[in-house]
């Protein structure tokens, strides 16, 4: 299993900034974190979960391995 953090999944959303990407990601139909790490402070996602949600929801932007 391959983790993200927010930073990588900001890059996988084409670079959006931090504070949409919290926007997205605390949404309902976005994938819940697997686990916060950092003292609670980090929380951590399946990519594969986000790339799906992603090909689901954004289908115009591509992650680097659907090229």
């Amino acid at each position: 299993m391959r983790l993200v953090a927010l930073s990588d999944i900001a890059e996988m959303l084409g670079g959006v900034s931090r504070t949409r990407t919290t926007e997205i990601t605390n949404r309902k139909t976005f994938p819940a974190p697997i686990d916060t790490v950092a003292s609670g402070k980090v929380r951590v996602w399946n990519r594969a979960d986000v790339e799906q949600w992603i090909r689901d929801h954004r289908p115009s932007q591509r992650t680097d391995e659907d090229e």
